[in-house]
Parts: structure tokens; sequence; C-alpha cells
């Protein structure tokens, strides 16, 4: 049984650190890029600008884990939804290989990307 409160606790700190990474960061992104920018509040960066930021390696770090960690948050949460909202706990295992298989498939993705690009 302490395996299971084990995996249990892992899918949940990432669950949590997803959240509040996307709680804290998301909203600025949102912000900067979809209202202070097209309303010329701020001037848009120039694409020489974005690429030297983009090929920064801590900014590749930032972009990797704020996906990565946005995943889980939704995969953990989705589960919960399908489990508790639409009753669906006898699909469990299945419901597990999707949720979190789908967010470990975008991490891998999400990590090709930031290295290769």
């Amino acid at each position: 049984m302490a395996g299971k409160n084990q995996q249990d606790a892992f899918w949940w700190s990432l669950f949590g650190v997803g959240g509040t990474l996307a709680a804290f960061l998301l909203p600025v992104h949102i912000f900067l890029l979809g209202i202070a920018m097209p309303l010329g509040w701020i001037e848009f960066p120039g694409y020489e600008t974005i690429m030297s930021a983009a090929e920064h390696p801590l900014m590749r770090l930032y972009i990797f884990a704020l996906i990565s960690l946005s995943l889980f948050h939704w995969a953990h949460r989705f589960r919960y939804t399908l489990y508790d909202g639409l009753m669906l706990k006898h699909l469990g295992v299945y419901i597990k290989i999707l949720c979190y298989g789908t967010a470990i498939a975008g991490t891998i993705l999400a990590g090709v990307l930031v290295v290769l690009l």
C-alpha cells in the first residue's frame, strides 16, 4: 500500500507545482502578449530579440518547465474530472494511461523541440 501512496504523492506534487507555475506565469504571458502589446502599451520586440532570448539556456528551461508542468497539472485535473465528474472510476487504469501518457508524450515533445529549435 505504501507504493500506491508514493505514486499518488508523485502525481499530486506535479499537479501542485504545475498549477502554481501556471497560475503565476500564464496571466503575465496573457497580459503581455494578448493585451498590452496589441493595444500598443508595450512595443512588440523584434525578431532578433525574440530569437536571442529563445536561444538562451535559461529561457529554454523556463519554456520547457512551463509547458511540461502545465501538462501534468492538466492531466491530473482531467483524470479526476473523469473519475468524479463523469463517474468513470471503473476505467481508472485506462484513464491514468490516457492522461499521464499524454502529459509524458507532450513533455518529451516539448523537450525535443526546446533542444532542437
